[in-house]
């Protein structure tokens, strides 16, 4: 059956349909990033400095894309990572973004911002699935988090580190866009004129907030505060301790970019990390997430996994990860495109398009399993 997205043949293509349907405010809500955005830029730009060394006549008549992770069996090395208000993009989007996950065998990453409870996307059955938390200044918020999370069948936990302050995200602030949304005439006016939005959306717009931020059994008001606000910039190692001895199962931390903080991690019970610049969405000028994942690697010594998410828009970007210590990466933009594209079957396609581009690259670079590669598949391409 048809669905209108068999045209889309790349991410690129995702993100220039996402462009067409979205309001301005909502597709820069995921397009944006911090002030001058070269950290976003950098993000991508950096796979144009890494080139394959192919070995075709090693011959690959048949391709074994999946890995395991924390003693789950991934068909493929990319999941779902942690997006704010995935329900803004399409009705009930962080089930619909759960359940296409699911079926592409991919792991899936709840943010804490979701417009779905935990307990809601929990409900799909998508594993593993992990949940994102954060240190909070009332800390008995974070342990309802964590409980709450383990209480509907989590599979892991990933502490953000990287936005206890939030970034200085120009394009929302001139689009007078705020988190959650508050719905203004101008962002009124700016969503009217993407008619088939409007319309998808008339029912979830009205009461869209964060539906996991719950106190004393009632939602929390938004309209006299800011979630930042709730975040602890004094977040500490000690809160990485309180919450590793709270959390049974696999514990990550993302928002690595040091290799100090990496080389820690383990010590602290830590299971995993994510290298990550969240986006580019936080400290413009950090480090690439590739351009950081090396030293990581190196730091950790093989002790836990390390994974890694910003600017990844093709199957390539991927095996250029997994080439230099990576064990999956993560998408957050690419599923967001699809989402707004459509729905379900918007991140379906997404998945597929990095599921068939890893597998032709697989074959072409001459490798059967993803745990063949390494950095002698890779060379350094020098810069102007």
């Amino acid at each position: 059956m048809a669905t209108g997205l068999e045209g889309l043949l790349s991410v690129a293509d995702m993100r220039r349909a996402a462009r067409r349907k979205l309001p301005r405010p909502v597709f820069d809500l995921a397009d944006g990033a911090a002030e001058d955005e070269w950290t976003l830029r950098r993000n991508e730009a950096v796979f144009d400095t890494l080139a394959f060394l192919p070995k075709p006549l090693d011959g690959t008549p048949a391709r074994d894309l999946s890995v395991t992770l924390f003693g789950h069996r991934l068909k493929t090395p990319v999941l779902v990572g942690p997006t704010g208000m995935q329900g803004l993009f399409w009705p009930d989007g962080e089930r619909c973004a759960a359940r296409a996950a699911m079926a592409a065998g991919a792991g899936f990453v709840l943010s804490h911002a979701s417009i779905c409870t935990m307990e809601d996307v929990a409900g799909t059955g998508v594993s593993p699935r992990f949940m994102q938390v954060f240190v909070y200044r009332d800390r008995d918020f974070t342990r309802q988090f964590v409980d709450r999370a383990a209480a509907c069948g989590y599979e892991g936990l990933v502490l953000t580190v990287d936005n206890q302050f939030g970034g200085n995200r120009e394009r929302d602030r001139r689009n007078g866009f705020t988190i959650p949304p508050r719905l203004g005439p101008v962002q009124v006016g700016a969503m009217a004129i993407k008619p088939g939005w409007l319309w998808r959306m008339r029912k979830a717009l009205p009461g869209l907030s964060f539906a996991n931020y719950v106190k004393d059994g009632k939602p929390i008001d938004f309209r006299k505060s800011n979630v930042a606000a709730m975040f602890d910039p004094g977040m500490s190692w000690a809160d990485v301790d309180l919450i590793r001895a709270r959390w049974k199962g696999p514990f990550l931390l993302k928002g690595i970019l040091h290799p100090d903080e990496a080389r820690r991690a383990p010590d602290h019970g830590v299971d995993g990390i994510i290298v990550s610049n969240h986006g580019g969405r936080q400290l413009d000028g950090a480090a690439s997430a590739m351009d950081a994942l090396p030293a990581v690697v190196e730091a950790v010594g093989g002790r836990i996994p390390v994974l890694v998410d910003g600017g990844f828009r093709r199957g390539t970007d991927v095996l250029k990860a997994l080439c230099l210590g990576a064990t999956a990466t993560l998408i957050g933009r690419p599923q967001l495109w699809g989402l707004s594209v459509g729905g379900e079957a918007g991140v379906a396609h997404v998945l597929e398009i990095f599921r068939s581009e890893i597998d032709r690259a697989m074959g072409l670079l001459g490798v059967t399993s993803l745990a063949e590669l390494g950095p002698t598949y890779l060379q350094r391409v020098p810069q102007p």
